[in-house]
């Protein structure tokens, strides 16, 4: 057999990897356990919560609220995509996961990641024609586009994440199993792989990077004509309406983009784990956490809902 043939053989009998995660004195594994169990709880709950407030009352059928039980449905599906094995492992001897599980982990994570960078950008689109064109939102901004753009976001979310799977599906794994992280992403994979993953790196930047500027140029050009027609209003009532209306997106959207921008659009560090871990416990677990209490808590439409069903249950 040669050289080339026992190295590729030799490459293929590691399919198992050592999640390392955070490093943690070992008395904080029990509170820290419960912590990220009642953070998920709460997510879960709060979000699909949100879902059926919005499915039950056919005043919140409308886009704007369309797109907030979309994003609320992606925050789970989010948190549900790496809490639940994070929360497991605080407490397992082991951290073990398959290759597959890998792939499966890392594929759910990008696609839902993906999903909500589209969605957020979608959300801005649609409060521009509400507030700069109110008597043509009706006409613009229908049921039947909102369900469209919804579409795409995920199809979107979709194709990015295939494109990715299937560039991991060229590396291979021989010197080291353990990756530097508490869930499978795809930069630590990167880094401990055999094969060569500047290509990887290159697409992560074209791709991922690419997606990041155009929904984060959506949103600032959209909220920018946003603040140019609240500013020519002069009106102090309309002002708050349309701050009250458009400062919950805009919270949400400068939380999650931050560490993003941070991880996936700077170049890699072999120091920056801790950082990216950092990063990556924001947006996929607290963001998901702080998205329901956000716009529900801004949003007169949902408090009233929300105080509807209250009435009618007790």
């Amino acid at each position: 057999m040669s050289n080339e043939a026992m190295e590729k053989e030799n490459t293929t009998l590691l399919t198992e990897f050592v999640l390392k995660g955070f490093a943690y004195q070992q008395e904080w594994k029990i509170p820290l356990f419960l912590v990220f169990l009642v953070i998920y709880l709460i997510t879960v709950t709060g979000n699909i919560g949100l879902i059926a407030l919005i499915g039950n009352d056919p005043q919140l059928h409308i886009p704007m609220y369309l797109f907030l039980g979309s994003l609320a449905f992606v925050d789970t599906w989010i948190s549900s995509t790496v809490t639940p094995m994070m929360v497991v492992n605080l407490l397992a001897q082991s951290n073990m996961i398959s290759l597959s599980e890998c792939m499966i982990q890392f594929f759910s994570f990008a696609i839902s990641v993906t999903t909500e960078c589209f969605l957020l950008a979608a959300m801005a689109y649609d409060r521009y024609v509400a507030i700069c064109k109110p008597l043509l939102y009706p006409v613009i901004m229908t049921n039947r586009l909102c369900t469209r753009l919804i579409v795409l976001s995920f199809l979107g979310g979709f194709l990015h994440a295939l494109l990715h799977e299937g560039f991991v599906f060229r590396l291979t794994f021989c010197n080291s199993n353990i990756i530097h992280h508490f869930y499978c992403d795809i930069v630590p994979l990167l880094k401990i792989s055999c094969t060569d993953p500047s290509i990887n790196f290159l697409m992560i930047f074209i791709f991922s990077g690419s997606i990041q500027v155009f929904t984060i140029v959506t949103v600032l050009v959209s909220y920018s004509f946003v603040l140019f027609t609240i500013l020519r209003k002069k009106s102090v009532k309309g002002i708050k309406k349309a701050f009250s209306t458009c400062g919950a997106h805009l919270l949400s959207v400068s939380l999650y983009y931050g560490p993003l921008l941070f991880m996936y659009v700077r170049p890699p560090s072999p120091e920056g784990d801790d950082e990216d871990m950092m990063g990556s416990l924001f947006y996929m677990v607290i963001i998901p956490l702080l998205n329901p209490i956000i716009y529900s808590l801004r949003n007169k439409q949902v408090i009233d809902s929300l105080t509807k069903v209250l009435k009618r249950n007790i």
